[in-house]
């Protein structure tokens, strides 16, 4: 297997960081954890006088979670990820330490695909289309005026989504991080790019 090293990662300012260990002390956010199943889910905790402009990925949140982030001037998508997806992004550095490609995202199981292509709970795999207008009518039934995201400095940070099989933003599946070199290793074979390919 071919890799080629690419340019060491740049650090990411801090208004686009978020820890998700430190929103799970902040009791924003749940994971649930048995034998064969995560979850990373946004609770209610806090959503009245949540303020922070985040763009965030869960598992699962419910409509007045959406309504806080939204508010604020925030993105909240829902995105299904696998077993394998889910261990690497729950604790991201441990996963880089086993030299591991980064997995391919599998697609959500038949009975989940309704919930994210819905917009109203920001599916992932739906519409952008749907879901502006479905930002439009939450902020209508909350009474808020949504944010002008165009207008937001950070409006490239908010708006910018992963590719459905993605699992971290900016690395493709198929990519070894590799810690000690602080060095990003690429997959040069076919074989291996059209395997990782979307």
């Amino acid at each position: 297997m071919g890799f080629e090293p690419s340019e060491p990662q740049k650090k990411r300012p801090a208004p686009y960081a978020l820890a998700l260990f430190g929103l799970l002390d902040m009791m924003f956010m749940a994971v649930a954890h048995a034998p064969n199943f995560f979850d990373i889910c946004w609770k209610n905790t806090g959503a009245d006088i949540f303020q922070a402009r985040v763009h965030i990925e869960v598992q699962w949140t419910t409509e007045l979670t959406i309504a806080a982030i939204e508010r604020a001037g925030g993105v909240v998508t829902t995105s299904f990820y696998d077993p394998i997806s889910l261990t690497a992004l729950v604790n991201p550095e441990a996963f880089f330490k086993t030299g591991s490609p980064i997995p391919r995202r599998m697609l959500p199981p038949v009975d989940c695909v309704e919930y994210y292509t819905d917009a109203r709970n920001r599916g992932y795999l739906s519409d952008p289309g749907k879901v502006a207008a479905s930002r439009a009518e939450l902020s209508q039934r909350y009474g808020y005026a949504l944010p002008d995201l165009t207008q937001d400095p950070h409006y490239k940070m908010l708006t910018t989504d992963k590719d459905p099989r993605q699992v971290f933003r900016g690395l493709e599946p198929g990519w070894i991080v590799n810690m000690a070199d602080k060095v990003v290793l690429k997959p040069t074979d076919d074989k291996w790019q059209h395997y990782y390919r979307s």
